[in-house]
């Protein structure tokens, strides 16, 4: 496998490092998600899966259970690190030293407000860029608050995530749908 591109800093010749940080609430973990996850690990030298902690979404999982979830997913990418973060992202970014903040984006509805979330970002964290990346296709319409909703209905998400996730949705949210 080809090694991610590290870039020259002219001025010092030295090699830098480019670390991108993809923020979420992962709730759960989609193979949308993964599959940005593993293009991003080809481009860059280090890839951070940044689960937010503090949220004002009501979350299926806790924060523990969503890290855990994200690094069983991830873990054949050797340059990827899965590690909660609460507060700012921002802040986290700094302490990082990242210079990219990875987001997906799945159709053109996401981009209005991902748009204002850059230049936000880029007014809290000068140093850092904000780099979109779309999901593969077949991914594209795939997003956690549905997965939830058609677990929690007794649908079958197989197909949809990693099938950790797909056993922990069933034993979480299946209990509804037996329920109803």
């Amino acid at each position: 496998m080809p090694q991610p591109a590290a870039f020259l800093d002219t001025k010092r010749s030295t090699t830098l490092s480019v670390t991108a940080i993809y923020p979420g609430t992962f709730d759960p973990i989609t193979n949308g998600h993964s599959d940005i996850v593993a293009r991003a690990s080809r481009i860059f030298d280090r890839v951070i899966v940044a689960v937010a902690g503090s949220t004002s979404k009501s979350t299926a999982f806790s924060t523990d259970e969503r890290v855990e979830l994200a690094r069983a997913v991830v873990k054949q990418h050797k340059n990827v690190e899965v590690c909660r973060f609460d507060g700012l992202l921002a802040h986290f970014s700094r302490e990082r030293q990242a210079t990219v903040l990875l987001r997906g984006l799945r159709a053109v509805s996401d981009f209005e407000y991902e748009f204002q979330l850059a230049g936000m970002n880029k007014k809290l964290v000068p140093e850092a860029d904000t780099v979109f990346m779309t999901p593969a296709e077949q991914y594209s319409y795939i997003s956690s608050s549905l997965i939830r909703e058609i677990a929690s209905l007794g649908g079958d998400v197989a197909e949809f995530v990693h099938p950790l996730v797909c056993n922990a949705l069933k034993e979480r949210l299946g209990n509804k749908a037996r329920r109803s």
